[in-house]
């Protein structure tokens, strides 16, 4: 069972992820009671793209020990990441203090599930409260250096002068967290799509309803006071339960803060999101300056505030980390088509700026002697193998000549999903790492120990070079930068093949199929119960308190 169990991760890294499947179901098989089998193949199925069925499986892991706090913190983890928010809250509490788990997890400073949280909501468009969790994160970061003022007296009065110097060492790093770094950059990414999406004023939603027939009027008026009427229910059921949870054993009340905006929604009401964009930007520009998404994110914060220097600047470090990455290539030509379009510069300024642009494009390799459209061309010359850099050419094409759409769609889809090298980097690495496991179970183990004669042979199958997350990112592109919703739809049958298991591209293992992983949970063992759905089958995992509907008649 174990040999099979290392074999199912071994592919799983390799990106086989039909044959870590099968791996996993038949040590699932041999020993349906193991939980780590479980947790295991929950993370197989995120790898392979399905987020539905990969929550379901956390969840069966976590129903088998609800003692068990890391067990349910992954199963909270697969729950957000598959957009689930409110099953995971309620996941969430049962390792709560009072079952009040938002103050709780605030208070405990619970920065990944905040994060976790944040992005999902970002996700599902509710920026609201996708900025509320990303700024509580931000806020523990403030939290914790004004708490290192009460050190300073401490440690000298101690004469602990070792451990002070270390603790101004880790102040002077703090903000170069990852923790802090996700925060900043999704409160900035935030603010940006704020910028680009304002809200509607008041005045603007009058105008739209005045243009409504008077049903629809009635109808809209009619959804408007539920979701004010279920809204303030749900604020009175909180109120009385962190009411009742404020009673302490002696009797007496603890009163605890009431948030004043639990949607997030004064958040969203800045007059200028760029300016509040900016000041997280700083920060992750001094403590984090070695990272693309720093320089990315300052790119296109400058560039809508026209700010040309700056994004310049940008420009300069995204080259100086790594010139050959597609997103720097896209700032590259994004930047010198934006300043070739712009006015003659008229006053003393305007044309300060002009002339230093013009002698730094000069220094820059990419562009000496070329024009855009050579640039553009001679960095698909040099990685016409890659799907991410056409990816980046077509776009850039398409930016520079808005004519050529056909041709940049053609490029892209003429991409080839290439097999890996039999001995790659990541190969290699995990081989090394797993040397002495494995040769310590070689010996006795008849089926490592073929594994490893195929392995030294390359017999163990095809690995193609393209990741779903990629060919994610290029469907979009097609489908909204690019507007050919014909090739987005190619595209997604395309890789559909490639991923079966994915649920974004529909594939034929994903959820969507009734011969899926996620559909095999729901059946019970004799009565096929089959016709349940994937939701309250987690309901009922979540409110039975560990009922294990499908252990419950098996016999060992």
């Amino acid at each position: 069972m174990w040999t099979l169990f290392l074999l199912a991760q071994h592919y799983d890294r390799r990106g086989q992820y039909e044959i870590a499947l099968s791996k996993i179901d038949e040590a699932i098989e041999h020993t349906p009671t193991v939980i780590d089998l479980y947790s295991v193949k929950s993370r197989i199925l995120k790898h392979a793209g399905d987020l539905a069925a990969a929550a379901a499986f956390a969840d069966e892991a976590r129903c088998m020990d609800l003692a068990d706090r890391y067990v349910n913190s992954e199963c909270v983890k697969r729950m957000l990441q598959a957009d689930q928010v409110v099953l995971a809250e309620k996941t969430a509490v049962l390792f709560t203090k009072d079952g009040d788990q938002h103050n709780n997890l605030h208070d405990m400073q619970c920065m990944w599930y905040e994060l976790a949280s944040a992005e999902s909501y970002f996700r599902q468009g509710n920026l609201g409260l996708a900025l509320k969790k990303f700024l509580a994160v931000e806020k523990h970061y403030a939290d914790i250096t004004e708490d290192q003022f009460d050190f300073h007296s401490y440690c000298l009065r101690k004469m602990t002068l070792r451990t002070y110097v270390e603790m101004l060492k880790f102040q002077d790093r703090l903000h170069s967290h990852a923790y802090f770094h996700k925060a900043a950059a999704g409160a900035i990414r935030c603010y940006i799509k704020l910028h680009d999406s304002p809200p509607k004023s008041t005045a603007e939603e009058d105008n739209d309803m005045s243009k409504l027939l008077p049903s629809q009027k009635k109808k809209m008026r009619q959804k408007q006071r539920k979701a004010e009427a279920r809204a303030k229910k749900e604020a009175e059921e909180k109120n009385e339960e962190s009411s009742a949870s404020g009673i302490s054993k002696s009797g007496k009340r603890h009163a605890k803060p009431v948030d004043p905006d639990p949607r997030g929604e004064k958040l969203l009401q800045v007059e200028d999101p760029l300016l509040e964009a900016t000041k997280y930007l700083k920060l992750l520009q001094k403590n984090s300056p070695d990272s693309l998404e720093t320089h990315l994110l300052s790119f296109e914060l400058y560039m809508r505030k026209q700010k040309i220097l700056l994004a310049f600047q940008a420009v300069k470090q995204l080259l100086r980390l790594d010139a050959e990455h597609p997103d720097s290539h896209r700032c590259l030509i994004k930047f010198f088509h934006k300043v070739g379009s712009m006015n003659s510069p008229v006053t003393d300024s305007e044309k300060l700026v002009w002339s230093v642009l013009e002698a730094e494009r000069q220094t820059i390799s990419q562009l000496h002697g070329k024009s855009l459209f050579e640039t553009n061309n001679s960095f698909l010359e040099k990685h016409e193998a890659s799907l991410m850099h056409r990816a980046a050419f077509g776009e850039m094409l398409y930016v520079l000549d808005p004519n050529s759409r056909s041709e940049a769609v053609k490029i892209i889809e003429g991409s080839t999903n290439n097999l890996m090298p039999r001995k790659n980097k990541g190969e290699r690495k995990w081989k090394d790492g797993a040397a002495t496991s494995l040769s310590m179970v070689v010996a006795s183990s008849p089926l490592l120990k073929r594994f490893e004669i195929a392995s030294r042979n390359g017999a163990l199958g095809p690995v193609g070079e393209w990741k779903l997350i990629d060919c994610i990112a290029v469907h979009k592109l097609l489908g909204t930068v690019l507007v050919d919703q014909d090739a987005a739809l190619r595209w997604k049958v395309r890789c559909a093949e490639y991923f079966p298991y994915s649920t974004y591209f529909e594939g034929s293992g994903s959820s969507a199929s009734p011969n899926s992983a996620l559909n095999q949970i729901c059946k019970s063992a004799e009565n096929g119960s089959s016709s349940h759905s994937v939701a309250d089958h987690i309901v009922e995992s979540v409110t039975s308190n560990g009922k294990q509907e499908t252990f419950k008649d098996l016999t060992i």
